[in-house]
């Protein structure tokens, strides 16, 4: 496995580098503690939105507190952001596109009439609306999200079933008499994980930008929690007297979001030999 990881890095040397970027950043979510030289609430009203210096590498915010410890702070929010809408939208979408692609008639027609329905509302005002009735928190807000997601996943996983369930063998476990559950588990979905694995890496790096703009508008995390949405929201309003306040955060959220979508894009190559050969 290792020596097949080795090849994969010197052919695809973005998606390598992406996967070690976000490895990195996990590992800096992990050992946020450790790392940090303050803690993330720690506040010294004589350094307010100070420079960059030697005791604060990024500068401090208007309340005093290390930007730079904030920033380290925000990550487990960040990333645990991501991977739960992601999840929610797997656990909603993935169960949704597999019924409506295989049993088809009446059913498939209700599910894709409503899928289409959902995805005709821009995504962050749904994602808003949703977090309305949910209540403000970065927990319910991903949730929306997650929601939000759902539609595309069940889509994609609907048009992948409805190819694969003309397969012989999906039709040899009919015969067999294997159940409606037991074929979708064990014969449709490992068939149709590739192009879901893929989405999945893009989701996530929506998802990042969702929180970031959840968290911008007061609805995901909340102070004095940090994220990396949150001190973009709080550097903005001091934006026209210190705006390298908004260059941490921003630089943190543009980064991620492109690993995760250079990450997938990697995935689609390597997973289709047509795009592997070209």
């Amino acid at each position: 496995m290792m020596a097949s990881l080795m090849r994969w890095a010197r052919r695809d040397k973005r998606g390598a580098i992406s996967l070690l970027f976000l490895v990195l950043l996990a590992a800096v979510a992990l050992l946020a503690p450790v790392i940090a030289p303050y803690a993330p609430t720690a506040q010294d009203a004589s350094l307010t939105l100070a420079e960059p210096s030697a005791e604060h590498l990024l500068g401090t915010d208007d309340l005093g507190r290390d930007v730079f410890s904030r920033l380290i702070h925000g990550a487990p929010a960040t990333l645990y952001a991501s991977f739960l809408a992601v999840a929610v939208a797997l656990v909603i979408g993935v169960p949704v596109g597999l019924v409506a692609g295989f049993v088809g008639g009446w059913v498939d027609d209700v599910i894709s009439r409503l899928i289409d329905t959902l995805l005709s509302f821009p995504a962050i005002v749904l994602a808003i609306a949703v977090t309305g009735a949910l209540g403000i928190g970065l927990t319910n807000s991903m949730i929306s999200v997650g929601i939000v997601f759902s539609p595309q996943l069940a889509r994609l996983v609907r048009a992948q079933t409805l190819i694969i369930k003309q397969e012989l063998y999906v039709d040899a476990a009919r015969v067999f008499g294997a159940s409606l559950p037991r074929i979708l588990w064990r014969h449709v979905l490992p068939n149709a994980v590739q192009p879901v694995l893929v989405q999945v890496t893009m989701l996530l790096a929506i998802a990042l930008l969702a929180e970031a703009s959840l968290s911008f508008l007061g609805l995901g995390v909340q102070p004095p929690d940090p994220s990396w949405g949150a001190m973009l929201a709080r550097a903005y309003q001091y934006m026209e007297i210190a705006p390298e306040q908004m260059y941490a955060p921003g630089i943190a959220i543009l980064l991620t979001a492109l690993a995760f979508n250079a990450l997938g894009e990697s995935l689609r190559v390597a997973l289709d030999p047509t795009m592997r050969h070209r």
